[in-house]
């Protein structure tokens, strides 16, 4: 029975998660109660399937905010009440567009995940007499509803069961007790190293270096990266360079232009603390990176072209802004990337998840936070 397979996948789900990942075992809430299920079903006028009911009778959902449980897809778990409130939702979506339309969202149709930052999500046809009768598809904000996910919420548990238990392969990654989602990394072309330099006077894209080292760093390139975000802006200035330099070597090593001497030639004496002077138009640097941009444009090989900017962005640029960017391209690289970022700031403990108070409350010159300081000031309530 597909009630059991809810059951038993729960389970695996639980167990793993407390190993694994036990703040994101923390958002999930306890069981619903057998009444609530009941009344939620006579509001929305629908029968749920059992194995709505069973897995609602498990976990009534997962809390919101950044350490909630999600679906491979990005959805939260969502209890009766959020069941109650996405689904109203939804249906006043598909009255508002004149009608109900098989292909965007039918009033059988019940919303149990949510991505909460838009109306897409996860939902299951509840539509009795049919052989579609307990199916998962998702809605898309743009495209409506699609099915294929999985014939029962029991099998599509079981598959979340055996990715998490298959680890990294299945792009399952945690970090500091929290459980991620990362898709299958793409498979880079190779790139020889042994392309002479370029002439100073030939035709090739310019590098960007517009950004000021001093230059202040937005509060958004650090939010994105959450607790290590925080960590960023609260270490001392020689511990973000030595991570930035760190970063910067590794991406170098990732994406393949470690094997230019321009490029290596430049880290090692960035790493031995001698920053480079501008370049100007016969800087050998500039020069292989400006080739490497225009053999990434005609490749379209977007990674590549990103990463010759990192670089020049690291060397010639902010050590604030470099770690964020190096970072956050080398996500394509690998699925290892927080952790490495997390050694690279030299371990230390990390701080919470950082809210708009946090950043008003940050003094850190290197780091324009001044909105949130005006909205949030520490003397405030």
């Amino acid at each position: 029975m597909t009630v059991d397979l809810v059951q038993a996948s729960w389970t695996r789900i639980d167990a793993w998660l407390r190993e694994h990942a036990p703040r994101t075992f923390a958002t999930l809430r306890p069981p619903a109660g057998h009444e609530e299920i009941a009344e939620a079903q006579e509001e929305l006028g629908v029968p749920f399937p059992p194995d709505l009911v069973a897995s609602l009778s498990w976990h009534n959902g997962a809390l919101e905010g950044p350490e909630a449980f999600r679906f491979s897809s990005g959805d939260r778990l969502l209890g009766v009440s959020g069941i109650l409130a996405d689904t109203g939702f939804m249906r006043g979506i598909a009255q508002d567009l004149d009608g109900e339309a098989e292909d965007y969202w039918l009033r059988g149709y019940v919303k149990f995940g949510s991505y909460d930052v838009t109306s897409d999500g996860l939902l299951m046809d509840c539509r009795t007499g049919r052989d579609s009768f307990g199916a998962i598809g998702r809605f898309f904000d743009e495209t409506g509803t699609r099915f294929g996910e999985a014939d029962s919420l029991g099998a599509y548990l079981a598959e979340l069961a055996d990715r998490l238990e298959r680890g990294a392969e299945a792009g399952v990654v945690t970090f500091n007790g929290r459980l991620f989602w990362e898709g299958p990394l793409p498979a880079w072309p190779e790139y020889g190293a042994d392309e002479p330099l370029p002439a100073p006077d030939e035709r090739l894209p310019e590098l960007d270096l517009s950004p000021s080292p001093t230059d202040p760093l937005h509060v958004s390139h650090l939010d994105g990266h959450e607790e290590l975000g925080a960590l960023i802006a609260i270490l001392p200035y020689e511990q973000v360079v030595e991570a930035a330099r760190k970063q910067l070597r590794r991406l170098a090593v990732e994406s393949g232009l470690s094997t230019y001497p321009e490029v290596e030639t430049a880290l090692d004496a960035w790493e031995r603390g001698v920053a480079p002077p501008r370049p100007d138009a016969t800087d050998p640097l500039a020069l292989r990176l400006r080739a490497v941009l225009a053999q990434a444009d005609a490749g379209r090989d977007s990674a590549r072209r990103w990463a010759a900017e990192k670089i020049a962005l690291g060397i010639w640029g902010s050590p604030y802004r470099s770690v964020c960017e190096s970072a956050e391209l080398r996500s394509h690289f690998t699925l290892d990337w927080r952790a490495d970022l997390h050694a690279d700031l030299g371990s230390s403990p990390l701080p919470p998840i950082p809210d708009d108070r946090f950043w008003g409350a940050l003094r850190n010159p290197a780091i324009d936070s001044s909105w949130y300081a005006a909205q949030y000031s520490p003397d405030q309530d």
